[in-house]
């Protein structure tokens, strides 16, 4: 990004991150196992990667909080509003991809 400088870089990337968790929080259909075993990352990877970067800057967060700033609402209530259970196939795809992704 050649004529951008640091901070603008910063909030394109800022707006991007939430352009993204928008669309996430718009489309709950979307499995997470469908998302890892396409794309090598979930939700909850994103949850992790925040949690991370939070603590990195001296921000701590739990595991609750940090999937809360990406689901938009408690984990527990996104997996009984719009979990679904895996398929046998779904499954055997994710043990291949969950080596595939990026912590």
């Amino acid at each position: 990004m050649s004529d951008a400088n640091p901070q603008q870089q910063t909030e394109i990337e800022a707006a991007v991150y939430r352009k993204m968790i928008a669309h996430f929080r718009k489309y709950p259909e979307v499995q997470n196992i469908d998302l890892m075993n396409l794309a090598y990352f979930c939700r909850n990877c994103l949850s992790k990667w925040y949690r991370s970067e939070a603590a990195a800057r001296g921000v701590e967060l739990t595991d609750e909080q940090s999937r809360e700033a990406v689901y938009g609402m408690p984990y527990a209530q996104y997996k009984t509003d719009h979990a679904r259970e895996a398929s046998a196939e779904q499954l055997e795809q994710f043990e291949t991809a969950r080596h595939k992704a990026t912590e």
